[in-house]
């Protein structure tokens, strides 16, 4: 992927996945978040660089993206939706924003993972179930599991999978 295509961070709130594709030379780079104050603590973090990134601040459910994208990009926001109808509206802005032969990567709470997060309950799935929820438009490439150990010492299982946009 050249470092010019364009690329979203869904859920990027105070990721550092934007710190490390700016200093891979990436440029056209956008940060979704719900909230503002988890976006203006990145913006600060990165300085003078933060001007090269497209901040928005949105819920992705029901956003209707301003261009396309060749990689879509959501570290653990899918999984809260809990309601069939914010999942579809995801989708929707899924499909919207990401270009045919493009790539999401989502990652999610394994079937075996956490029931809750943060207080708010989520939806769990493996490579199958967010297959069948994303549709036919999307062709699974690759899954990973991912054990994650949170700083209070607790084990979070989440899968990781790419699909390709048909």
């Amino acid at each position: 992927m050249a470092a010019c295509s364009p690329i979203i961070d869904i859920g990027g709130g105070a990721s550092r996945l934007v710190d490390e594709l700016l200093a891979q030379g990436y440029e056209a780079l956008t940060v979704l978040d719900v909230s503002e104050s988890a976006l203006a603590a990145v913006k600060q973090r990165l300085g003078t660089a933060a001007a090269r990134v497209t901040w928005i601040v949105a819920d992705v459910v029901g956003w209707k993206p301003p261009q396309t994208y060749e990689l879509w990009h959501d570290r653990a926001a899918f999984h809260f939706l809990t309601e069939a109808s914010d999942r579809s509206e995801y989708v929707s802005s899924l499909r919207a924003a990401l270009r045919s032969g493009g790539h999401a990567v989502i990652s999610t709470f394994a079937l075996d993972g956490p029931e809750r997060c943060s207080g708010l309950p989520v939806k769990r799935y493996d490579a199958a179930s967010l297959g069948a929820t994303l549709g036919d438009d999307f062709k699974l490439i690759e899954t990973r599991p991912h054990d994650h150990l949170t700083p209070g010492g607790s084990l979070q299982r989440f899968q990781f999978s790419v699909f390709r946009r048909r």
